[in-house]
């Protein structure tokens, strides 16, 4: 009978588990923990832009598909009373209205072929509407001829062959345009959203953080954002600047993607996070991240799209420490998900929500 290795080549434990600690801590670490850029203190400090207005509460709702549901016939009511849905929020506690801008959806693979709905013109006049009903105004830009989510973010097509400072100065000089052409006629943004959930980036592929090869481009997509918010400052100073990124329960995804676009010289006044329960973890989880980014950095927090658990959404974004947390905005509840109105326009048993909401938060 053979005898056994252990035996014959008697080992000392300890020596040996010594030696593959060495081992193990001689290993080169993890790409993203190499690349990772902690912000220094006073990059943290500089990254929120200079507040011209008071930050209030907001209790917002995304409604860009009004004009096509109008356009299909669709009016809405409240109690059978006939209104302008505008009216109808504000009449349950709603004060914002966000707006979703796409740079030529009227191509033909653009979010609206040949009738251009959420292009600058129908989005100056739901502007114009919004101001009129008394409500504050966050403009969305998508930086796409079409839908700009985490999953695409497709260059319009105009700027398809635009790389480098040539695409860089195209986001400057359009954010510029657009919001040129709303101050003039007198409906500046409240606020502005400097790209759509961008935590994998915009404006593929030079902007594209999420591939395998993506750190390089970090420095890319912070010069891109860096031009969008030069271009906001510059032309609609009082309105405040968002960072949208769909990352709602995912505290470390979220604390990445803002310590490299803070620590590259990124400013906004407002963090913003997408939450669908789907895709982004549970209401503990969204408590835990957005609680430790409210005490993180010196920016506010909102919710700036969910639909799905009400209440408890609301509850979790007014209720941040520091008084942080500044609202939510329900994504299309005129028609889309858990909407709030039915198929003929017709306000239904989750409207009153929102009288809840603003009552025990209050907003006003």
């Amino acid at each position: 009978m053979k005898t056994p290795f252990l035996v014959r080549h008697p080992i000392s434990y300890p020596r040996l588990l010594l030696k593959l600690l060495l081992v193990w801590l001689c290993l080169p670490a993890p790409a993203k923990a190499q690349t990772a850029r902690q912000p220094t203190p006073d990059q943290i400090a500089q990254s929120i832009g200079r507040k011209k207005q008071k930050i209030g509460k907001m209790l917002g709702a995304d409604i860009s598909f009004l004009p096509q549901l109008e356009a299909r016939g669709i009016r809405f009511s409240d109690k059978g009373q006939e209104k302008d849905a505008m009216e109808i929020l504000k009449d349950h506690g709603f004060n914002y209205v966000r707006l979703r801008l796409f740079h030529n959806p009227a191509a033909d693979s653009g979010y609206a072929p040949k009738q251009g709905f959420c292009d600058l013109a129908h989005t100056q006049q739901m502007a114009t509407r919004i101001k009129k009903a008394g409500l504050k105004f966050l403009l969305d830009f998508h930086y796409s001829d079409t839908w700009a989510d985490p999953q695409k973010q497709f260059k319009p097509e105009a700027w398809k062959d635009l790389h480098g400072a040539q695409l860089t100065q195209a986001v400057h000089d359009y954010t510029r345009d657009v919001l040129l052409a709303l101050k003039a006629q007198g409906t500046p943004p409240d606020m502005v959203q400097v790209g759509n959930e961008i935590n994998h980036g915009l404006l593929w592929p030079d902007g594209d953080i999420h591939s395998a090869d993506s750190v390089a481009r970090l420095d890319n997509l912070a010069e891109l954002l860096k031009a969008g918010v030069a271009a906001v400052r510059e032309t609609t100073p009082q309105s405040l600047i968002m960072m949208h990124i769909a990352l709602g329960g995912q505290n470390e995804q979220s604390r990445y993607w803002l310590d490299n676009m803070f620590s590259r010289g990124v400013t906004c006044d407002v963090i913003g996070q997408s939450y669908y329960p789907k895709w982004h973890r549970t209401l503990p989880d969204l408590q835990r991240n957005l609680t430790d980014l409210a005490a993180r950095y010196p920016q506010d927090v909102v919710v700036v799209e969910y639909s799905e658990r009400k209440r408890e959404v609301n509850d979790i974004a007014f209720s941040l420490p520091g008084n942080k947390g500044k609202g939510t905005f329900i994504w299309e509840p005129l028609n889309t998900w858990e909407q709030i109105f039915d198929k003929e326009g017709k306000a239904n048993e989750l409207l009153p929500i929102y009288d809840e909401v603003s009552r025990k938060h209050k907003v006003k």
